[in-house]
C-alpha cells in the first residue's frame, strides 16, 4: 500500500522527475475509496500515470499550489466530497464552524466556491501555462449546466464558465479521466469522450440544443424546460449530448460515461488504500470523517430512488451497478488484517443500502424509463425486487473470522422491502437481528402525502406498515431497538399546517417527538430546487407555495421539535385559511401570466 505523493520529496522517492496529473481537493487527503480524489488518483496511477495530490491549498500564497510543479497533462480540480457552499453554510445561510474533512475539525481550509477559487489560484501562479484545468467532483457535476444557486439567490452559468476552466468531468469520472489523460498524452482529440463537457464557439450539430443561459434567467418556464431535458438525458443508454448557449459561446456536454460493469467496480474498489489520512496532513489534527469511513465499504453505485431533493440520480446515475460478493469478501479480509481493527464494520452499503444486486433487466438493456420511475408512486412491477443476494452477502460477512458486527448504516428504502413479497421480510429480519445497534435510521422526510408527492417519496401508509413490521420483529427476536426518523422542514409546498400535521402524526401514530429534523437546502440540479426557485410544480405546471423567509423556515422546524401540541387546532385552522387565500391569489396571477405567454411547454 502507499499514499499518492503530496510533496516534492515524495515525488522524488517515487523515482519520478515530474507528474502527469495533479489533483487539487477541498478535502484533506484521506487515502480511501470514499474520497473521490484518492479513488481517481489511484485509478490513474493504476493506468500508468504519475499522480500527485495537493489537498486544501493555501489560497493566499503560492506555497501549496506550486510545491509539486506543473503537471505534464492536466490539473484536476475538485471542491471535495461536498459542494463547497453546502459544506460552508447551513440551510439558513449561517457559516458552519466545523468541517469533518479538515484536520482539527475547524472549517477554515475550504473556500466558498472552491472550484472557482482553486482554478484562479492555478491561473495566478502559472501565468501563460497551456496545461488544461479539468473540473470534477460533485460541485462540478451538479453545476455543469445553468443552475439555481441558493446562496446568491440567482441562476448561475455552467461552472466551467465561471471557473474559467478548460474541461469539466461529470458523474463517475474514472473512465473519462483516464481516457482524457491518454488522449492528451497522445496529442489526440478528446472532445468526443463521454462524461466530459467543454466550451466551444460552435454547438455540436448532432446534439440537442437546450434553453440558453439568457433564456433561463429571463423566463422560469424556459428554465423548467431546460432542466427536464437535462434530467432526461443523464442515462448512458438513452442520453443525447447537449448544447447550451452562454452569450456567444456554447457549453457542450457529451453523453454520460457508460454504467460501470461489476468487474470494473471490483477493480476500482480492489485497489490498495491506506484507509488513513496522509501524514503530511495528519500532523495538523484529527479528521473526524475518518471515524465513519475507515472500516466501511461500498457495495454498489447509483440509485433509482429519485427523491426530488436528492442529486444522486444526476451524479451517480439511476442505474445500480454492484460489486461481486467475492470482491467485498476480499476487502473485508483486508480490513481484518489492520492491527487497530476491533471487529466492527461501520457500514456495508451505497447510496441506498438495499439496492445491492437489484436492478431492472429492462433498464439494463434499454435504459431508464423517461415517463416513469422505479419506486414512485409505487414500486414498479418490472423491477421485481428480491433481497436474496443481499441476505446472502450479509450472512457471509457476519460469519467471517475476526468479525464481531457488520452494520448497515447507509439509508434503506422501506418501500422496497415492502415491495419484495418473497424476501423483503427475511431481509428486514436479517437487518433487525444482526445489523442494527439500538436504533435503525430511516428517512421518510415527511408524513403528509401532499408533501411526499412533491418529494417523490412513498405515501405514509408505507411508513406505517414498515413501522409495524419493525416492532413486531423486535418483539419476536426479543430486541429492544427503535426507529429514528429523518425529516425535512420547509420543502417546497410545505407550510406551517403541514408541519403541525406531521407533528400530530409523529406523536399519535409513530409515538415519537422528532429530533432529526433539517431545513430543506436548495442544492444545484434537483427537482426540489427547481420548485424552490420557480415556485412551480414542474410535473403539473401549477403554482405551489414555497417558504423563502429564513425566520419562517426555522419556525417550521421548531413546530415539530417541542414535545407538546399546544394550541394545534386553533393555529392549524388559521394557517390553513391564510395559506388557502394566499395560494388562490398566487394561482390567479400565475394563470394570467401563463395564459398570456407565447411559450409552449411539453
Amino acid at each position: 500500500m502507499m499514499f499518492l505523493p503530496t510533496t516534492s520529496e515524495e515525488v522524488k522517492n517515487m523515482g519520478w522527475d515530474s507528474l502527469d496529473i495533479i489533483l487539487i481537493s477541498g478535502d484533506t487527503y484521506i487515502d480511501s475509496s470514499y474520497n473521490g480524489t484518492a479513488l481517481i488518483g489511484k485509478w490513474l496511477l493504476k493506468n500508468g500515470f504519475k499522480v500527485g495530490v495537493i489537498a486544501q491549498p493555501d489560497i493566499n500564497s503560492d506555497k501549496d499550489i506550486t510545491r509539486l510543479g506543473e503537471p505534464n497533462l492536466y490539473w484536476a480540480v475538485s471542491a471535495g466530497c461536498v459542494d463547497s457552499m453546502v459544506a460552508n453554510y447551513t440551510a439558513t445561510k449561517k457559516r458552519r464552524h466545523k468541517d469533518d474533512f479538515t484536520p482539527g475539525g475547524e472549517n477554515n481550509r475550504r473556500p466558498d466556491r472552491a472550484s472557482i477559487v482553486y482554478t484562479g489560484l492555478i491561473r495566478r501562479f502559472f501565468k501563460g501555462s497551456l496545461t488544461p484545468i479539468v473540473l470534477g467532483g460533485i460541485e462540478a457535476s451538479l453545476r455543469r449546466v445553468v443552475h439555481y444557486d441558493y446562496w446568491s439567490n440567482k441562476l448561475r452559468r455552467s461552472l466551467i464558465f465561471d471557473a474559467k476552466a478548460d474541461i469539466l468531468s461529470y458523474g463517475m469520472g474514472e473512465k473519462s479521466m483516464v481516457e482524457l489523460a491518454k488522449a492528451i498524452q497522445s496529442n489526440k482529440n478528446w472532445t468526443n469522450i463521454r462524461g466530459l463537457s467543454y466550451i466551444s464557439k460552435e454547438p455540436n450539430r448532432k446534439y440537442i440544443n437546450i434553453p440558453s443561459f439568457e433564456e433561463c434567467i429571463n423566463d422560469k418556464i424556459s428554465f423548467i424546460e431546460m432542466f427536464n431535458i437535462f434530467y432526461k438525458n443523464c442515462d448512458p443508454i438513452t442520453a443525447n449530448g447537449l448544447n447550451q448557449k452562454h452569450g456567444d459561446r456554447y457549453l457542450v456536454q457529451n453523453p454520460p460515461s457508460e454504467t460501470f460493469s461489476s468487474e470494473m467496480l471490483d477493480e476500482i474498489y480492489g485497489m490498495d488504500y491506506e484507509r488513513d489520512v496522509h501524514p503530511y496532513y495528519k500532523k495538523n489534527g484529527v479528521v473526524r470523517a475518518l471515524d465513519t469511513i475507515k472500516y466501511s465499504l461500498t457495495t454498489h453505485r447509483g440509485c433509482y430512488g429519485e427523491c426530488n431533493f436528492c442529486a444522486i440520480a444526476i451524479h451517480q446515475g439511476r442505474t445500480v451497478s454492484s460489486r461481486s460478493k467475492s470482491s467485498i469478501v476480499k476487502e473485508i479480509k483486508h480490513i481484518t488484517e489492520d492491527k487497530k481493527f476491533k471487529g466492527h464494520i461501520s457500514d456495508v452499503g451505497g447510496p441506498t443500502a438495499n439496492m445491492y444486486q437489484m436492478e431492472c433487466s429492462k433498464k439494463l438493456k434499454l435504459g431508464a424509463c423517461k415517463d416513469k420511475r422505479c419506486l414512485y408512486p409505487e414500486v414498479c412491477p418490472a423491477l421485481k425486487p428480491n433481497h436474496s443476494k443481499q441476505i446472502d452477502l450479509l450472512k457471509t460477512l457476519r460469519s467471517m473470522d475476526k468479525i464481531k458486527k457488520v452494520f448497515v448504516a447507509s439509508g434503506i428504502r422501506y418501500d422496497l422491502i415492502i415491495g419484495d413479497k418473497k424476501e423483503g421480510q427475511n431481509y428486514l429480519e436479517e437487518i433487525v437481528a444482526h445489523h442494527v445497534s439500538g436504533q435503525m435510521k430511516i428517512a421518510p422526510e415527511h408524513t403528509e402525502d401532499k408533501i411526499l408527492n412533491l418529494m417523490g417519496k412513498p405515501k405514509k401508509n408505507k411508513l406505517q406498515e414498515f413501522k409495524e413490521r419493525f416492532y413486531q420483529l423486535n418483539k419476536k427476536l426479543d430486541k429492544k431497538q427503535f426507529l429514528t426518523y429523518y425529516l425535512i422542514a420547509a420543502h417546497p409546498g410545505c407550510n406551517e399546517k403541514d408541519m403541525m400535521d406531521l407533528k400530530v402524526f409523529a406523536s399519535q401514530e409513530l409515538k415519537i417527538s422528532p429530533e432529526q429534523v433539517q431545513i430543506f437546502t436548495p442544492t444545484p440540479s434537483t427537482y426540489s430546487t427547481l420548485m424552490y426557485y420557480t415556485e412551480i410544480n414542474p410535473f403539473t405546471m401549477k403554482k405551489i407555495f414555497v417558504e423563502k423567509d429564513i425566520g419562517k423556515k426555522e419556525k417550521q422546524k421548531k413546530i415539530i421539535i417541542p414535545k407538546t401540541l399546544n394550541n394545534y387546532s386553533k393555529k392549524s385552522k388559521n394557517i390553513e385559511k391564510k395559506n388557502t387565500y394566499n395560494q388562490d391569489s398566487k394561482n390567479k396571477k400565475f394563470n394570467f401570466k401563463k395564459n398570456n405567454s407565447n411559450k409552449k411547454f411539453k
